[in-house]
């Protein structure tokens, strides 16, 4: 049976040099094999002149040789690109930041242009004094940081009826995870004042961006003088055009379309407004036509994103390092499993730090690979208690004719050769 190093009670390192049993010898070999390498033994190319100066490039982009780490789109999902998503190379990136080049689009009217000069954001409705902010004006307030994940509700949707698309790039790659900067939208909210608004326990906010769909959506207000944010950077720089610059709103746990783009109207109401992408679409259809509405959280999820489809294993047998994400709209992640026999047993993994609320959490398990085929499979665990289901579990409370808020275990099947492929054990 294959075991974690933490199981065997030996170090990375311990093993790597030989302390422990199995696979060292495939290590051993390529390190002997570099003696000779002309790599090592003859003066390389790169080494005879000088490089690149300084101001080659004013702001840095990713070297040539990684040209293929990019968002990719599925042509046949939808009928145009303007109303579309691309997905994020979660197969290629380590650690839990996305890079915002990297960072998955989803567009209902495609992505707009809008200056900084030009931006504009209302709070009007229930409110003691209606306000418009500038970019400017927003600036002025007190700043909070912080690290979230958006998923888009449909991530995996293609899954539910069968194993779909051959990639987790593709199956779940519908989510970014970055340190957002901006304003509480409960410090513009208490500036506008909402005594108007009386007892606010059934009071709503209803959001709306400045993009010809606008999409709306209504928030409770319990959630929106919660952790909402009205945000102006990521990862450190202004937001990307696709990503809502120059201002987006940032609903943390809940569905990417509440995450509203290029943010112009904040209105207190006294109901939901009942909006097209709160009825007709982002609601859950069950077995019987009826449809829930209302499931904004996004639940613990998993993914193993190496060895996956797109991420192979080409070493062959001996040391292997298994990782992947794991998130939940809850709160912390506190725990993933691992298997390798598709849910007959499963080994704890290695999280990389302590898992963070409304954050991805990245995990790793150190196995000895013997080359055998594996049915790999993740189960995330979060601080409330909730561990990630299985696709029969889902489809035994809601059917098949669901498209979004599928958080299944993901099953990759690795090949002797070390190829993997998207099956379904559920």
């Amino acid at each position: 049976m294959t075991v974690s190093f933490k199981d065997k009670g030996a170090s990375r390192r311990q093993f790597l040099t030989g302390a422990a049993a199995a696979g060292v010898g495939t290590v051993a070999a390529t390190v002997a094999k570099a003696a000779g390498d002309p790599l090592i033994t003859q003066k390389q190319e790169w080494a005879q002149a000088t490089g690149d100066g300084v101001d080659a490039s004013p702001y840095g982009l990713p070297i040539q040789f990684e040209g293929d780490v990019i968002r990719r789109n599925v042509e046949w999902l939808t009928a145009d690109t303007i109303s579309s998503i691309n997905f994020t190379p979660i197969h290629a990136l380590d650690g839990t930041i996305t890079p915002q080049g990297c960072a998955f689009e989803r567009h209902h009217s495609g992505a707009i242009e809008l200056r900084k000069e030009d931006y504009r954001l209302m709070i009007n409705g229930l409110v003691d004094t209606p306000l418009v902010f500038t970019y400017e004006d927003l600036e002025r307030f007190p700043r909070e940081n912080h690290v979230y994940f958006c998923e888009c509700a449909a991530n995996t949707g293609m899954e539910w009826a069968g194993a779909q698309l051959n990639g987790a790039q593709f199956t779940h790659g519908m989510i970014h995870n970055m340190e957002y900067t901006g304003v509480s939208l409960r410090t513009l909210l208490n500036e506008a004042g909402l005594g108007a608004a009386g007892d606010l326990k059934d009071k709503w906010v209803y959001v709306e961006g400045a993009d010809a769909s606008s999409n709306g959506r209504s928030i409770p207000m319990e959630k929106a003088l919660d952790d909402v944010l009205v945000a102006f950077k990521a990862n450190g720089e202004a937001l990307r055009k696709e990503h809502g610059y120059p201002v987006r709103l940032c609903v943390p746990g809940w569905e990417g379309n509440m995450w509203v783009k290029w943010l112009r109207r904040i209105e207190v109401t006294a109901q939901a407004i009942e909006s097209r992408e709160e009825t007709s679409k982002y609601t859950d259809t069950l077995e019987d036509g009826t449809s829930r509405k209302w499931t904004w959280v996004m639940d613990a999820k998993s993914v193993v994103t190496s060895p996956s489809p797109q991420a192979p294993i080409k070493h062959g047998k001996g040391p292997l390092v298994i990782t992947g994400l794991a998130w939940s709209g809850r709160g912390a992640i506190t725990g993933v499993d691992v298997t390798i026999d598709g849910g007959k047993t499963w080994q704890k993994a290695r999280l990389a730090k302590p898992g963070e609320k409304m954050a991805m959490a990245r995990f790793y398990l150190d196995i000895d690979w013997n080359g055998e085929e594996m049915f790999l499979q993740s189960r995330a665990h979060d601080e409330t208690g909730y561990v990630q289901p299985t696709k029969t579990q889902l489809r035994d409370v809601r059917g098949l004719n669901s498209i979004y808020h599928n958080n299944c275990i993901q099953t990759w099947w690795v090949k002797p050769n070390g190829e993997a492929e998207n099956v379904e054990i559920s």
